[in-house]
């Protein structure tokens, strides 16, 4: 495992577009800067980054301001400047084909639509990264996606996100060790779902 981690949360950089559930990798990584008291975010890479350690590695956390459909134009120039393999990058962001609540890592694999994956698998050159996908479940028919991703997340949806994004962060040590069932399993017990 590199002791060097970059960790993007995928999302949207405009101020109305905070609540969308696309926005969710952006809500996961303030989350672990937060709860783990990281550097203030600062303007680096095209994005914003803030600097942290976890577990005794040290994490760059990356939000991408370059809009979604472009983070690997972010992704990239922070790889390349750390010198990192893409082992030692992993991108938090929104899943159609997770239950809300639901969180699965996985290295590498297709985009499966997701444009902030696509721009990232197309800068850096491979797909061979770690995927933090954070389920917002979907909204049934493929008419309906666009509006759900940019849909904000709904009153109702508070019951599972706050609980979700505290049990990420409180879990985000484990993810750092490279114990990635681990974190998932963290997250399932603090989150109670299965």
């Amino acid at each position: 495992m590199p002791s060097l981690l970059l960790w993007t949360g995928l999302g949207n950089p405009e101020p109305g577009m905070a609540l969308q559930r696309h926005n969710i990798g952006f809500m996961a990584v303030d989350a672990i800067a937060q709860r783990h008291g990281f550097t203030p975010w600062r303007n680096r890479f095209k994005g914003l980054t803030a600097e942290g350690t976890l577990a005794g590695r040290k994490i760059i956390l990356l939000k991408p301001m370059t809009y979604m459909n472009a983070s690997g134009e972010s992704v990239q120039p922070a790889t390349a400047f750390f010198k990192l393999p893409p082992e030692a990058v992993s991108a938090f962001h929104d899943e159609l084909d997770l239950a809300p609540g639901k969180v699965r890592v996985k290295r590498g694999g297709g985009a499966a639509g997701h444009n902030g994956l696509r721009s990232m698998d197309r800068m850096l050159g491979t797909p061979e990264y770690w995927r933090v996908r954070l389920g917002i479940g979907h909204p049934g028919s493929k008419e309906r996606v666009h509006g759900h991703v940019l849909g904000n997340f709904a009153k109702s949806d508070q019951e599972w996100l706050g609980p979700l994004l505290e049990a990420v962060a409180d879990a985000a040590p484990l993810l750092a060790e490279g114990r990635a069932e681990d974190f998932m399993t963290r997250i399932a017990l603090l989150t109670h779902r299965q």
